[in-house]
């Protein structure tokens, strides 16, 4: 059964050279145009299947974030269409939406109305999350006395410990010290064995053989390849060669 389903998503953006270009496309009323098209994504379309892990690869710019942020709804597709059975819960910049003034207890409760999970199955999970961001004292603090560790640690804590369907990451574990690196990767590993749908980006090629049953590779904006990760990383590893880039090792090999 497909827990996501892609069909030719394409994403476009206007470039301008100048601020007041976009002024004058207004007072045009577009009968002109004074901006260059750039095409983030062109075309992609592939299905993951319900308990799948897949990863997204391939250098920067190919477009692997901006197709994460699509599948989360942070962003609309220009062209074509995505559908998702079950709760997507999105890891993308880690903190970005908390707000300072808020305890670190508050921000976790409104983080978890905003994904629609019912509050009262928040509160439930509130000493569970607590534990795992190894925040102490300071949950019941304001975010703005919290260190940026702090806020990473309780931002991955109250966004993956509330049972996901679909779970996105982009690369938010290249962050943190090495023991939460590998404190995170074992909770992904106990979902993936519950059946959770997950999406990476990653460059690290070792995790993604660790932890992915299938990749996509992008380049370009265009999809080169879709696979088992065992064909597929060699075809991304080969790409970066050829680019004259080295794959670097962002996230901890867990062992």
């Amino acid at each position: 059964m497909h827990s996501v389903q892609l069909t030719n998503i394409s994403k476009k953006y206007n470039i301008y050279d100048r601020p007041t270009d976009r002024l004058k496309e207004l007072l045009y009323r577009n009968r002109r145009s004074f901006h260059r098209e750039f095409w983030a994504l062109n075309g992609i379309s592939f299905n993951v299947e319900r308990g799948d892990s897949v990863a997204l690869l391939g250098p920067n710019g190919s477009g692997k974030s901006t197709l994460l942020q699509i599948v989360a709804g942070v962003l609309r597709p220009t062209k074509g269409s995505i559908r998702a059975k079950g709760r997507i819960t999105s890891i993308l910049e880690l903190g970005s939406g908390f707000q300072p003034e808020y305890t670190g207890r508050e921000n976790v409760i409104l983080n978890g109305v905003i994904l629609g999970i019912p509050e009262i199955e928040i509160r439930r999970r509130l000493d569970e999350i607590a534990d795992f961001a190894e925040v102490g004292d300071f949950f019941d603090q304001p975010i703005r006395t919290y260190s940026s560790g702090m806020v990473i640690r309780l931002a991955f804590a109250s966004m993956i410990n509330v049972d996901p369907e679909i779970l996105v990451i982009d690369e938010a574990m290249a962050v943190g010290d090495r023991r939460f690196q590998l404190k995170c990767l074992d909770k992904i590993r106990d979902l993936r064995s519950r059946g959770t749908t997950m999406l990476f980006v990653s460059h690290d090629s070792k995790m993604v053989l660790k932890y992915c049953q299938n990749a996509v590779l992008l380049n370009g904006g265009e999809m080169v390849m879709k696979g088992p990760v065992e064909d597929v990383v060699p075809a991304y590893e080969d790409l970066m060669s050829e680019l004259g880039i080295v794959a670097k090792k962002v996230f901890v090999q867990a062992k």
